[in-house]
This record gives structure tokens, sequence and C-alpha cells, in this order.
């Protein structure tokens, strides 16, 4: 559900975390038909031919990357990158052992995780700009006696993680579900009631501390505000009239029938223990429940995700949702006032640079880029616009905790930068020229 971090409160992962001349050959074309002019034109030929040839290895590059991480421990992998201008590139690796179980492709529906906490913030300032809910309006205004504190905590500050707020994630109560251990269903206001205080104590308003809890709260503003439930938000205010025919919020953990679906795996009970032993020291047996897989590793495909809600439950592929966050980041489902207010951003190192209201503002290599990270066990995803939202890339693998790993994990950190870099236009500072 959140961003890659060390800290022990966070152990899911979803982040790791310059325009092509192309008219110039039109511009000259269209001149008189001298010979200076004719030079001119095979001069830009020769560059366009130069830039295809350019393009092309990068492609290469990004395709053999995406193979060396799925072999490395992310399973399989999916990447689209949309550069503006031309064709999307689109690739699906995998390792060998997972084609028994299916034949990935870049269309692949995809839990998305926390990317989902962008979708409720664009309700929530739907509704800011409608002026049916206030950004300094308190919790406890909307949700009386829920929220621990809620006197003290604004609606702005569950958006951008400042309330205060532990998560539930790691308690005892809620581990079992994480899981798949134990069939539950949790409504939001049972995971408020178990969610603890942050350790070491914030007072609201003063830090940055990522918490699923804050989009739980929040999921339940939006429907005492409107009336309608989420799913119904969602559909009529996003992805019907954005076209996002295959995105959905999960109420439980089946798929879209006749859709394919991406396989998730995690490791299992023993690895999963050392794994995660520097961030959190779980109990003896503690695994992911599902049928059994080679290497050790589990099928996570039906853990039910409906519990993660406003703030993780939104399943999608990588082409609706980079169709999504291209409308947001471009100015179609957000008045100028509201795109700024989410664009405000917190300091947040771990997420990669910034927290704004639901949105993420990270540093890569080639340049800042926009979008949100999300994992679910089985899934990790990042997705990310330029500035304007002309561009988008997503990186979606089909594991959470078996990319937590040294190598792997630097594999996938790797890939993530290669197709950031890619979308920007520009090559990797550590990438040679050969790959």
């Amino acid at each position: 559900m959140s961003a890659l971090s060390t800290s022990r409160r966070r152990i899911l992962h979803g982040a790791l975390t310059m325009t092509l001349v192309t008219g110039m050959g039109g511009a000259l074309t269209a001149c008189s038909e001298t010979d200076t002019d004719a030079g001119a034109g095979a001069g830009a030929a020769k560059t366009s031919a130069r830039q295809e040839t350019s393009g092309a290895q990068a492609d290469k590059r990004l395709a053999d990357l995406a193979q060396k991480a799925a072999d490395g421990g992310s399973a399989g992998v999916i990447v689209r990158v949309v550069r503006g201008s031309g064709a999307p590139v689109d690739i699906a690796r995998q390792a060998a052992w997972t084609k028994a179980d299916h034949r990935l492709a870049a269309d692949d529906q995809f839990r998305v995780g926390s990317n989902t906490k962008t979708v409720t913030a664009t309700l929530v300032l739907q509704l800011v700009a409608d002026g049916k809910v206030g950004l300094d309006d308190t919790v406890e205004k909307w949700l009386p006696g829920l929220v621990r504190g809620g006197k003290d905590i604004t609606v702005r500050m569950l958006l951008n993680h400042t309330s205060g707020l532990g998560d539930f994630l790691l308690t005892p109560e809620f581990l079992p579900s994480l899981t798949g251990q134990e069939r539950r269903t949790w409504r939001a206001e049972d995971l408020l009631a178990i969610t603890p205080p942050q350790d070491p104590p914030a007072a609201p308003g003063k830090k940055h501390f990522y918490s699923n809890a804050n989009y739980a709260a929040l999921g339940l503003i939006l429907q005492k505000a409107t009336g309608k439930s989420l799913t119904e938000l969602i559909e009529r205010r996003i992805t019907k009239p954005l076209g996002m025919k295959d995105s959905f919020l999960a109420t439980d953990a089946g798929w879209s029938a006749g859709k394919q679906h991406v396989t998730g795996y995690e490791p299992g009970a023993k690895q999963l223990k050392s794994l995660l032993a520097p961030t959190v020291d779980l109990p003896e047996g503690i695994g992911f429940a599902g049928p059994g897989r080679p290497g050790g590793t589990i099928d996570t495909s039906r853990i039910d995700p409906s519990w993660s809600g406003a703030a993780g439950g939104m399943v999608s592929t990588a082409r609706d949702w980079q169709r999504f966050l291209t409308a947001l980041m471009s100015g179609k489902l957000l008045p100028e006032a509201q795109m700024k207010q989410m664009r405000t951003t917190v300091p947040a190192a771990e997420e990669g640079g910034g927290y704004g209201l639901g949105l993420m503002k990270v540093d890569t290599p080639c340049g800042t880029v926009w979008g949100h990270t999300g994992g679910l066990p089985g899934y990790s995803s990042e997705i990310y616009t330029d500035a304007d939202g002309h561009r988008s890339v997503a990186v979606l693998t089909s594991t959470n905790f078996g990319i937590k790993e040294k190598a792997a994990a630097g594999t996938n950190k790797a890939l993530v930068d290669e197709a950031a870099c890619s979308m920007l236009g520009t090559s990797r500072p550590s990438a040679s020229p050969a790959g």
C-alpha cells in the first residue's frame, strides 16, 4: 500500500523511486527546393534516422532491464512509456517459471494499490471546488468520534499525511488479513478503531508520516459529503468520463470476467521473515496464504484487498492509469486552484522528494516526475507523468516483498529510473551507450 521505506511502520513496497526535436525536418522540407535546401533536408533526414536509432536502442535497453528485473526477483514486469509523440512503448517480461500460470501481456489488469490515493484525493478536491468540503474542515466535523484527535486534524492533513495518525497495517489485529490467512470484512470504521498513535508521537500538522488510516477516513468523508458510495463516485467522476473500461474499485478478491490479470507472487514464510528482519520481527510461521509455486513462492492473486478501499483498492491497467494521471496533471479533472493545492508538497524524503495532496513529487536521475506508487501482496507499481501530463510512464511488478532483497531492489530501481528517463526523453546517467 505504501511507498518504499526502511521505516518499521512500512513494509509494503510501492516505490524505489528532454524532448526529442522532431519538428525541424518538417520545417526544412517546407522550404523551396534549392540545392542548399535539399542539403539541409538530407541533413534533417539523417538527424531523424539517428534519433530513431537512438530511440530503438533505448527501447531495447529498457526491455533488457525489464527481463533482468523479472529474472532477478521481480517475477513479472510491465512497462509502458508515453513520450508525448509517437507510439507508446509497451513491454511485458517475465521469469520463465511464471509462464505456467499465464503469459504476461502489457494490458493485463493489475492491483495498483496506493495509486488509488490520487483518485481519492482528486474526488475530495472536486468537492472542495464545489464548496461541499473544506480543506481546513476538521475530521471531527465529518466523522464525530471516529478518529482519535479528530478535533485537531484537518482534511488537508489527511491528504498529505501530516495528521499524526499511525498505521493499522502491522497491528496484530490486522496482520492476518494482510497476509490472507484470515478472511474478514473490514469496514473503514473498524480500521480507524485499531489505528495506533504514531511512534514517536507527532502533533497534527507537524510531520509527514505515511498512513493508510488517513485515506480510510477520507473515504468515509467522501461518502458522508455526497451520500454516495466510493464505488459510485469513482465510476461517475473518474473512470466512466475518462473511458477507463478496465478499472474498478475492488470489493472482494475477484477480477473482471473475460479479462486477463497479472498473477502476483510473494516469498514463502521463511524467506519473508528473513527479508523483513531489518524492518519488523515477524512471528514464526507468518506468511502469505495461497497456492505454492516454484522456489518457495506463493501465488497471492486471490488475497482479498477490499479492506484497502480509498487507500488502495483500485484495479486497473497501465494504459488506463496513465490516462487518468495524464488527464489529472493536464488540468482536465480539477480547476487550477485545486491543482495548485494538490501540488503543494511537504518534505517527504521517503517518498522520493515531496508529498502533496494525494500526489508524490519524485526526483529521478533525469528530472522531477509526479504521480504515486502502490503495493499490495503480489503487486508493486510506480506510475508518473511529467509536470504537464504530456508524458507518462508506468512500471508494474508482480511482487512486492520479493524485491526487498538488495540485488532485486537494485535491479528494480535501475528499471524504474531507466523508464522515467525514457519518458522524459533523456538517458539515465549511469547507463552506458551500449546499454
